[in-house]
């Protein structure tokens, strides 16, 4: 099972970028799916999920409006479209999959596979 972050890059304060998480080993269209970031000397922190269907999304709030998170399970990719970024958005962002049960998804403890990362850069 291998999960394939990509689409990072350096970006002026106030740009966009779309980061794409491509799964392989195995089909993960009836599993949750989210993204996560990490600051340096910081702890990984939740930044979005979305259920099987991509009915279901779920967002940290300081990013919501922001930050978009979508799925195409024919192609097992899981997307997050960032906008109006911020230098406090510079984070190595990761990809997951697979939440246990019905758990809570900010909890990077509930999440079964995880992505290599990309960086993100925001400059001011």
């Amino acid at each position: 099972v291998q999960l394939q972050a990509s689409g990072g890059g350096l970006v002026q304060a106030g740009g966009s970028l779309r980061l794409s998480c491509a799964a392989s080993g195995r089909t993960f269209s009836s599993d949750w799916m989210g993204w996560f970031r990490q600051a340096p000397g910081e702890e990984r922190e939740f930044v979005a999920a979305i259920g099987w269907g991509g009915g279901a999304t779920y967002y940290t709030d300081s990013l919501k409006g922001r930050f978009t998170i979508s799925r195409d399970n024919a192609k097992n990719m899981v997307y997050l479209q960032m906008t109006s970024l911020k230098p406090e958005d510079t984070a190595v962002y990761y990809c997951a999959a697979r939440l246990y049960g019905s758990n809570s998804p900010v909890d990077k403890n509930n999440w079964g596979h995880w992505g290599q990362g990309t960086q993100v850069t925001v400059s001011s």
